[in-house]
Parts: C-alpha cells; structure tokens; sequence
C-alpha cells in the first residue's frame, strides 16, 4: 500500500490524495520539527497539557497555522480522556482550546463538522489518529484511539452520528494515520482481554504473544478491522506505515521517551476559499 502521508517541510505531513477528492481539504499530521520548544518538548510540541511553556506551544501552533492557512482562531481542540465521546463542531466553537487547555472542548476524544474554515485538531504522541471524510456531503472529522478508544470502538461512535444524518458507510473514506507499529507496542493481559471482548472474528489475529503475559498488538490494523466490520470500504481506507516509536527524527513517542514528551497534532479542515 502506498504511504498516504506525504512531508511537506520538516514540520508536518499531508494527506495528499484526498486533495485529488477536494483540493480544499487539508488532513495531516504534524511533526517534532520545526518549533521552538525545549528540553523533552523539543522542538514543535503542539500539546498544552504536557508541562510546556504555553507561550512557545501557542507561537509553534500560530507558526503552523499561518502555513496551512487556518488561523488557530478557527481551530477546535478537546481535553483527550481516552473515551468514546464524539461531537459535532459549530462555528460557535472556534477557538476552544487554541491558547489555553483549561477552555477545551471537554471530555471529547471526536469531533466532526460540515463548516469550512474550521480546523478539528487532535493531540497524540503514540494512539492511532483516525480521519473521516464524506466528500459529497462536506463532511470530515477526526477521533483519536489509544487502546482505550480502540476498545470503546470510538469509529463507531463517529460513524452512527454520520448514519444518523443520512451518510450512507460507503461513502465515507478512512485514513489512519502516523502511530506506534506492533513491533513496539508491548500490552498485558488487562488490555488483551478488553480486545478480545470486541465484536471482531479471530482476534487473536492482532496481537502476537511474545513472553508471559506480554504481547505485541497491532492496533492500526485492528482500527482497520474494526471500521470494515461498520460497513467501511476496504478500497476506501487506507494506512500510514508511519511508526512513531520508531521514528525519533519526525515523532515524539509517550511510549519511547516514557512520559515525558511532547505531542503531534493531527488536522483536518477545508478551506472555503
């Protein structure tokens, strides 16, 4: 499969086939690269809950946004709890979370919109982001699965809000982007029986056992699973290959850099002109 995510400069990645869709639309993620971050945040950290100085954050995130053309005025970021909660982003909305956490939107792990000019902006250093776009309908969102989201099915989640609004499942198209690979994701029983509880047949296809009550899984493929079993194209989900744990260059990694890091932001938003 080809890599869907395609570096622009050294500080983010786009989805470059969906603007074949719709050049309009602008999906990617960012990097560590790029910013003016220090010490374990070095050096485009996009996080304001990680301990950073909130004034660099807030200048690399301006930085980003003036290249990308949606002012951080218009983005829209949440207090990430590792839940399933998906809610639909009003223009009433811009600018939550933008310069300071405490003024997120709460409690909310997806969000999806139909109002361009809004960027949805998610933080990760390791969970799986995963994007949505219905490009007959001007719809697009994004959630975020960590273990917990992927266990909680947050997809489906997003995908019955979309049903329930008229979007027929094979119309939308999936990507899933940049996240820890299975060959550096070492779980426990206590995560492996909460997989196993997932509405998937051969689970055990996912995870591979590697030493007593230690195994790796693979989380992206097990997202992928999971949004095929809601009725999503095969041909219409595509990939990233992109590990970031083992990525140092372009990622921080919770996992890598045991807790103390920085954090990627991945992005969507069309522009209205």
């Amino acid at each position: 499969m080809t890599e869907p995510f395609h570096l622009m400069d050294d500080s983010y990645f786009l989805i470059k086939n969906w603007q074949k869709i719709n050049p309009r639309i602008f999906a990617g993620f960012t990097t560590k690269m790029g910013g003016i971050s220090s010490g374990p945040y070095f050096n485009n950290n996009m996080g304001l809950h990680v301990g950073d100085d909130n004034a660099k954050v807030v200048f690399n995130r301006n930085q980003f946004a003036k290249k990308i053309n949606f002012p951080i005025s218009n983005w829209v970021c949440c207090e990430q709890t590792h839940g399933s909660n998906v809610q639909y982003i009003a223009e009433t909305d811009w600018g939550k979370g933008t310069e300071s956490y405490g003024d997120s939107l709460k409690d909310c792990d997806g969000i999806y919109t139909d109002k361009g000019d809004t960027l949805l902006a998610l933080c990760f250093a390791d969970c799986v982001p995963i994007y949505f776009f219905a490009p007959k309908y001007g719809l697009f969102g994004i959630v975020h699965a960590g273990w917990k989201g992927t266990v909680k099915n947050i997809s489906h989640s997003l995908i019955e809000q979309w049903r329930s609004r008229g979007i027929p499942v094979e119309k939308i198209f999936v990507t899933i982007g940049p996240s820890i690979c299975n060959q550096c994701y070492i779980v426990d029983n206590k995560i492996i029986d909460q997989v196993e509880k997932l509405p998937l047949n051969a689970v055990q296809r996912f995870y591979t056992q590697v030493e007593k009550s230690q195994y790796q899984i693979d989380l992206k493929a097990l997202n992928q699973a999971l949004l095929e079993n809601e009725g999503i194209l095969p041909d219409n989900i595509q990939v990233s290959g992109l590990c970031s744990s083992c990525d140092q260059t372009y990622f921080y990694s919770h996992r890598r850099d045991k807790g103390q890091t920085g954090r990627m932001i991945g992005f969507i938003g069309i522009r209205e002109a």
